[in-house]
């Protein structure tokens, strides 16, 4: 059984009943302890003063502000993978916004929620352009860097058998080491979210050297944790999403959210924003929780362009992360 998993079973049994107060845990502590990756560029890392940045952040910050009014009050953790869920199950941390896979196992056997996805991923390979790697296939007999306890370990084993590829992992507890070794020659190949891979060839002292290939073998939907018990929580963080996405639909972003709360005669923004209805009210929150969130880091799209776009080093499409009505995944559950 998978480290998580036996760590899970130990864990879950203490949180179960015990979670349900999480929401006035945090009002009561006045700071949110958001659960984060150590170093994924455009998700989470420290800038150069050592501050957390990426789209992962920029959700723990909307978080607090929706519940504290605050952007500015959290503590981040930066987790490993193989700590990530511990951390969560036993409290350690009041959210993981960390991105990470949502599976069935996930899911099911290890006493958390899954909240909604705010990233549609697939499992990539980072190589050297130098190398003659076009193709998965041309990975036959690779050496392949990649992270123990992630879903990238068992999606390569299962594609690789299934199409008789032969491979040797080279695996790593911590993410920085693992780029350390790839960038050093240690692997062939760097297996890992496509998203993060791009993220981590623009921190290469070389990036031009590398490329990572449109090929994925794997879906990964990355979205946040809660604990199992406490729905009023999860509701928080799954309808924080929501919010951000309709936001963005209805054209409401951080610049003019303040205005619109004033101004907008569409009843949809008046409830999002809390200028009419009792929304906020039904989750234990303001009922400017939205626009709090809002104000503090914009909408999906002004999160994910700033972090991950084509304003960002990334230059990542939008793709599946567009809105539905542009072709995207990202759909709104209606504000009524």
């Amino acid at each position: 059984m998978k480290k998580w998993l036996l760590a899970a079973a130990f864990a879950v049994a203490s949180v179960t009943g015990a979670s349900a107060q999480t929401l006035n845990t945090v009002k009561q502590r006045g700071q949110l302890i958001c659960g984060v990756s150590q170093g994924f560029a455009g998700f989470s890392a420290p800038d150069s003063r050592g501050e957390f940045r990426g789209l992962d952040v920029d959700y723990c910050k909307a978080l607090a502000a929706a519940v504290l009014g605050d952007a500015s009050k959290v503590r981040y953790v930066p987790l490993t993978a193989q700590a990530r869920f511990t951390a969560l199950q036993t409290g350690e941390i009041d959210v993981l916004y960390r991105n990470s896979t949502e599976t069935f196992l996930r899911g099911t056997s290890i006493g958390l929620t899954q909240g909604p996805v705010n990233f549609y991923d697939g499992q990539g390979f980072a190589v050297r352009r130098d190398s003659g790697v076009k193709s998965v296939q041309d990975l036959d007999g690779a050496t392949i860097c990649v992270a123990q306890g992630t879903t990238h370990e068992q999606n390569l084993a299962d594609t690789f058998r299934g199409r008789n590829i032969k491979f040797q992992p080279v695996v790593f507890e911590r993410i920085d080491t693992m780029y350390e070794a790839f960038f050093a020659g240690r692997c062939d190949a760097m297996t890992q979210d496509a998203s993060a891979l791009a993220g981590a060839l623009t921190v290469a002292r070389n990036p031009g050297d590398y490329m990572v290939l449109e090929q994925t073998i794997s879906k990964e939907p990355l979205g946040p944790f809660t604990r199992n018990g406490d729905v009023q929580w999860s509701n928080i963080v799954y309808w924080l999403h929501m919010a951000l996405v309709e936001a963005e639909e209805y054209g409401v972003t951080q610049a003019n959210a303040e205005e619109l709360s004033r101004t907008s005669q569409n009843p949809t923004v008046q409830r999002l924003l809390g200028s009419s209805g009792d929304l906020g009210k039904q989750l234990g929150l303001d009922n400017r929780w939205a626009l709090n969130a809002i104000r503090a880091v914009g909408n999906y799209g002004e999160i994910f362009e700033r972090n991950v776009g084509q304003n960002s080093p990334l230059k990542l499409r939008r793709g599946l992360n567009g809105l539905w009505t542009k072709g995207g995944l990202m759909y709104a559950i209606p504000f009524r």
